[in-house]
């Protein structure tokens, strides 16, 4: 890629650029988009089982109190009373946990999706660089997250008192409570108190998003050189794509001159046109162009036709009803069959009086049939 050379970065980067840059891990993410999806997951996952949570926990518990003096004095069976304590609990929190990790794996595909790279990982020295840290310190990334780090912290105590003004009653009732109904009432304020807390994430999410697209956006731009150079590197040098078309040209016209000495008549502007027919009644439906060509090329198919005797036949409008309605190699259309029929009937008496001088031969029409939609006059 090309220097800057103190261009500005004015131009969005191009679906290259992005391509690369999501290759080294660059894509757009929201640490607080994340951060939301996972704290009202977890609080709506308290909230729906939070008091099965409690219960199974408590029932856990005075099954691993509750042991007999065998066992108290048996190294063995407390370990496995407490192998099975831990595995039941893993058991009851398995659902919350699962829940947990789901939302943390779907919730990047909310934004920028999925992107696993090697390069992200990989050790640059230019980290360690203090005076970039310093610039990475005091830079627009680092301001946005200080003042969102302030509003966070205001929004939470805000919210945690506003609920606390309207729960101090039952938080303090709590105590005049079973201890099975209060555990699970404890779960279930717990639980709103979490809710509305992670609520107010929603705010700084609704900010964090579209800057993060537009700071993403912004370290992808490119200068107008920088474009250039990728277009030059996508679909070639234009020179060299240049000479590669000629090269190809030339070798498409020596392919087609080595056609024309078995050409059967090469029919002529006279100067301007020229265009090659073979026919070989026995292979082929109809006349077949294998060479054509207009200026110098026309020229040229005219001396390789008159080196290797083909006959040589001026007829203007044929050759350019020929030349802009047949594609090389292909056959002539089924319109001009009859005046290259009768063109051809002419070089074939051409040839019988080369064997027999007595032979006269008819003269070629001047006005061959050639239909309006094909003429080029």
């Amino acid at each position: 890629m090309a220097q800057n050379d103190g261009q500005e970065r004015t131009e969005q980067a191009t679906p290259k650029r992005l391509q690369e840059a999501r290759e080294k891990g660059q894509t757009v993410r929201s640490r607080e988009m994340n951060t939301l999806a996972m704290l009202l997951a977890a609080a709506g996952a308290l909230l729906y089982l939070g008091a099965g949570l409690v219960n199974n926990m408590s029932a856990l518990m005075r099954g691993g109190l509750h042991l007999t003096r065998t066992q108290v004095f048996d190294p063995a069976a407390l370990t496995r009373v407490f192998g099975q304590g831990v595995f039941d609990a893993l058991g009851t929190l398995f659902p919350f946990f699962l829940l947990l990790v789901v939302v943390a794996l779907g919730a990047p595909l909310l934004l920028g999706g999925w992107s696993f790279s090697s390069k992200a990982l990989a050790f640059k020295m230019e980290k360690l660089d203090p005076i970039k840290g310093l610039g990475r310190l005091f830079s627009a990334h680092s301001g946005m997250e200080l003042i969102k780090a302030l509003v966070k912290f205001t929004l939470v105590v805000a919210a945690l008192l506003v609920w606390l003004k309207y729960n101090a009653g039952a938080i303090l009732n709590l105590g005049t409570e079973p201890l099975n109904a209060a555990l699970a009432h404890t779960i279930n304020l717990l639980a709103w108190a979490f809710l509305v807390c992670s609520s107010t994430m929603i705010v700084i999410a609704a900010a964090d998003v579209p800057f993060q697209i537009w700071d993403h956006a912004k370290k992808l731009k490119m200068t107008r050189q920088e474009i250039r150079d990728e277009g030059k590197e996508t679909d070639g040098n234009p020179q060299i794509k240049g000479r590669i078309r000629f090269l190809q040209r030339e070798m498409a016209q020596r392919r087609m001159m080595a056609e024309v000495p078995k050409a059967d008549v090469i029919i002529t502007n006279p100067t301007h046109y020229a265009v090659a027919l073979r026919y070989d009644q026995s292979r082929m439906r109809a006349p077949r162009l294998v060479a054509k060509g207009a200026g110098p090329i026309a020229q040229r198919i005219r001396e390789v036709g008159a080196e290797h005797k083909v006959s040589i036949v001026s007829s203007p409008s044929l050759a350019r009803a020929v030349y802009h309605s047949t594609d090389l190699n292909q056959e002539i259309p089924a319109g001009l069959y009859l005046a290259v029929a009768q063109v051809l009937a002419y070089v074939y008496q051409l040839r019988r009086r080369a064997e027999d001088p007595d032979l006269q031969p008819a003269p070629l029409p001047d006005d061959l049939p050639i239909p309006d939609e094909f003429r080029r006059d």
